[in-house]
């Protein structure tokens, strides 16, 4: 048998150090350090289940990890409206299509600190423009990022905002790959813009649309600079609006202890694990490859 001798591995390790080196090692010292308790400055004990048994009992995890799922549930919310909107930027004959769909994807690429900075100004209690319009027709709006679950809604309506513009680049590829010819034929047979849309649109984009569920749930789960660039960490809201990742933040950085920190960052791995293999089995029933 002939051999490469080193060549591919020449090839090959790069890839393979920088996913050693970045992935496997930090995965491996979190999940080590999960089970210490490290001291401030450096050095660690091995304390074995006692962060985990904290985690059960500490009923901010709990609150946090409402909070994700609220915050998720509402970002996902997006995919249909991006399915919607998708539709109608891809009709023959629209003109300045790519305009739409470069404004769509503009809050997508920029930076969520500007963002937050320019939404905490709509927000505002006092002068913020959705409280100016809202008293235009009677209404006295809220105080929306320093009042209890209106805060986290004000988030999540952000970041749905956000994703619509890459839901709709995925969308619009999905949408290139359905033929013509099942729209005319179902024309012929005395279908409308809607029975088209419901009964070909849709289900041919299926898989588009669990990709992008998959990649929304990761995500939503991975909420943080939105909310601590929103809301701000001194806000009086946020111990009850906290995220995961801003628990495990808190944990490790400001209390400093880092083995529980590690825990909770184990607990998100977890999460994000098991959601991601339910959407897996459950897209057998929806997702359509034919």
């Amino acid at each position: 048998m002939r051999t490469d001798g080193r060549w591919p591995w020449l090839f090959v390790g790069p890839t393979f150090a920088g996913v050693l080196m970045f992935y496997l090692w930090p995965l491996g010292k979190t999940l080590y350090d999960s089970f210490t308790e490290i001291g401030p400055f450096g050095g660690s004990t091995w304390v074995g289940f006692e962060n985990y048994s904290r985690l059960v009992a500490d009923g901010e995890v709990y609150r946090a990890i409402v909070n994700t799922v609220v915050y998720t549930v509402i970002v996902l919310l997006g995919i249909p409206l991006a399915v919607v909107f998708a539709n109608l930027l891809n009709r023959p004959g629209l003109r300045f299509a790519m305009v739409y769909r470069t404004l769509f994807f503009l809050p997508y690429v920029a930076m969520p600190t500007a963002i937050s900075l320019v939404w905490r100004i709509i927000y505002n209690g006092e002068y913020g423009v959705l409280n100016q319009a809202l008293s235009v027709i009677g209404i006295n709006g809220p105080r929306w990022i320093s009042t209890e679950w209106f805060a986290l809604v004000a988030v999540a309506l952000v970041g749905l905002w956000m994703s619509i513009g890459f839901n709709l680049i995925v969308l619009s590829a999905g949408l290139k790959g359905i033929p013509s010819e099942l729209y005319e034929a179902a024309a012929l047979d005395g279908a409308n813009r809607l029975q088209q849309f419901r009964a070909i649109t849709v289900p041919l984009l299926t898989p588009s649309i669990f990709f992008l569920s998959v990649i929304t749930t990761i995500t939503g789960f991975q909420l943080f600079d939105l909310l601590f660039a929103l809301l701000g960490p001194t806000n009086p809201v946020m111990p009850k609006t906290q995220s995961l990742v801003f628990l495990f933040y808190s944990a490790a950085f400001d209390s400093n202890e880092r083995g529980y920190g590690a825990a909770v960052a184990v607990l998100i791995l977890l999460v994000v694990g098991l959601l991601t293999l339910f959407q897996f089995r459950f897209q057998r029933r929806w997702v359509s490859y034919d």
